[in-house]
């Protein structure tokens, strides 16, 4: 069983499926689509993997299945995101495949100290309350012997492909034509952020060591910069001077998101912005030995198009 399953084709799931294609292992990536990633010698599957019993046909004979899955409306999360996982856990037990998962660190709320995998998940939105139970609920389902699950925690995306699912490439292409960036939050707390490949890196690593199995780890991170340090050096490896930068929060924070249901769900995720988000990757830099990538090559690949 030497076939490995990635579920999404969003900035993760591509750059697990690239990884891995280039390890010279057999690939296939499933969407509801089908559409192609591009990656050569990967093979691409039409599939609603919220189908208990299509997803353990697609995952037969597989070493690992990688839910990347990241569904892109959130105002449907606690719709769409029970019966997927439930498919993943039903297709994970049936087949004895390895359940690798890309989870965030909503699960652990607000924290006044940097993060490791130690902390409770304790959120109290329902973002956070929904993550600590997808994990909980795989964790149970380890501990009990039904499957193999591991599960890598990152904080907000950064580097190629990232777009629309980053905070910082989300307010550039405004940026990129001087233009005034409009940031959730405080813009001068420091914050981590994660480079997509580097939690492909990790996703991988660690579904391949069975001595990593039953818990989380961190994705290993540059050091935390301001989100105006971050687009500012983003915008500089795209050859483009700084732009002015306001901050979106309190009573014009909740009057835009009278209008805006994406806002409206971010709202209750504010508090990561408001004071000093940290990220310990330590464990995982020291079981995997895979360090950040350069924040430098972060910032040209996060300007790329």
């Amino acid at each position: 069983m030497d076939r490995h399953l990635v579920v999404g084709a969003g900035p993760v799931g591509r750059h697990v499926a690239a990884l891995l294609a280039a390890q010279g292992e057999t690939v296939a990536v499933a969407t509801r689509s089908g559409r192609s990633t591009g990656i050569d010698g990967v093979e691409h599957l039409t599939l609603d993997a919220t189908d208990p019993d299509a997803l353990s046909r697609a995952a037969e004979h597989t070493a690992v299945l990688y839910n990347c899955a990241n569904p892109t409306d959130y105002t449907r999360w606690d719709e769409v995101w029970p019966p997927l996982a439930a498919a993943f856990l039903a297709a994970a037990e049936r087949t004895g495949a390895v359940y690798a998962i890309t989870g965030n660190l909503y699960p652990y709320g607000p924290v006044d100290v940097p993060m490791t995998e130690d902390l409770p998940d304790v959120a109290t939105d329902h973002k956070g309350r929904l993550r600590a139970r997808l994990w909980a609920d795989a964790r149970a389902a380890h501990d009990a012997g039904r499957l193999r699950a591991v599960e890598v925690r990152g904080s907000d995306y950064m580097g190629p492909g990232v777009g629309q699912n980053g905070h910082v490439s989300r307010v550039l292409p405004a940026a990129l034509h001087g233009r005034r960036a409009w940031m959730l939050g405080r813009t001068d707390q420091p914050h981590t952020f994660t480079d997509v490949r580097d939690v492909a890196r990790t996703l991988v690593a660690a579904a391949a060591d069975p001595g990593a199995h039953g818990r989380t780890w961190h994705v290993p991170s540059n050091p935390p910069v301001t989100q105006v340090q971050a687009l500012t050096d983003v915008l500089a490896a795209a050859g483009h001077p700084p732009v002015p930068v306001s901050s979106l929060r309190g009573p014009g924070l909740a009057a835009a998101a009278a209008f805006s249901p994406l806002l409206r769900e971010l709202r209750q995720l504010g508090y990561q912005w408001e004071a000093p988000y940290l990220l310990d990757y330590s464990a995982a830099q020291d079981r995997f030995g895979i360090d950040p990538t350069p924040w430098q090559e972060v910032c040209r690949a996060t300007a790329e198009p």
